[in-house]
């Protein structure tokens, strides 16, 4: 039953993807702003998550959302990173128009990365490191002052559930490089949606958004460790099952 589920979610996500896609490149030929095609975007979005509502018995539930800025503060979303599912979710949760960062490979999947070429994201060259990190600042100060809110999933990949990624300082770079502050958002995903898996299973992912930590007079690394342990912590109270008792945040 679970296959069967899968099968049909996935072909609901094909089916949806490729008409909104085409309204939303036709609203960018008619140069609608960038708000207008984010909201278009985000419509898709939320088939793909109701889909996985109705089709896969995947519901989610949010903790912590009173730790969101105001609507007229800038900040940086560093988001743990399990599976797709959260790819889609925050965007349809969040207040606020995002911005993600992502990999350049993306632009060329058939109609969702021809879609997502036409919004206000970041996507960056992963062989050029260095060149990388100066556009995502630059872009990054451009949408912060736009009033968009940057999303990083500061592990770079999807991790298997109960395990750590290595987190990259990036996302605290840029928060320092903006001077806003970082919001730390664990999300159990993977008891629902592994990593990779085409297999889904129901339950209830719990997205938590952690205290806002300053960025102004800190260090990268100092900042990072301080997100990382936030969200490492709460992964424990999220998914206990995943983790041995033994296990420590490091």
């Amino acid at each position: 039953m679970a296959f069967l589920r899968s099968v049909l979610h996935m072909l609901w996500m094909l089916v949806t993807v490729v008409p909104v896609a085409l309204v939303l490149l036709s609203a960018a030929a008619l140069q609608f702003n960038g708000h207008r095609l984010y909201r278009i975007a985000v419509f898709w979005l939320r088939l793909a998550v109701h889909g996985a509502r109705y089709i896969l018995g995947i519901r989610y539930q949010i903790k912590g959302q009173d730790n969101l800025p105001a609507l007229d503060q800038p900040c940086i979303l560093l988001v743990k990173h399990q599976s797709t599912y959260e790819t889609f979710l925050m965007p349809v949760i969040m207040p606020k128009d995002l911005a993600y960062v992502f990999k350049r490979e993306l632009l060329y999947v058939p109609f969702f990365g021809w879609a997502i070429g036409q919004l206000d994201m970041i996507h960056i060259d992963r062989q050029q490191k260095s060149q990388s990190f100066q556009k995502v600042v630059q872009q990054g100060k451009d949408l912060l002052r736009k009033g968009i809110w940057v999303i990083m999933f500061p592990e770079g990949t999807r991790i298997a559930r109960g395990q750590a990624g290595n987190y990259k300082s990036g996302g605290a770079r840029l928060a320092i490089e903006t001077g806003v502050p970082v919001i730390p958002v664990a999300v159990n995903s993977a008891v629902c949606w592994p990593r990779k898996a085409f297999v889904k299973h129901p339950g209830v992912v719990t997205v938590s958004i952690g205290p806002a930590i300053a960025s102004e007079g800190r260090q990268a690394d100092h900042l990072m460790a301080e997100v990382s342990q936030w969200i490492e912590a709460e992964m424990r109270q999220l998914d206990p099952l995943a983790y041995p008792p033994s296990t420590e945040v490091a």
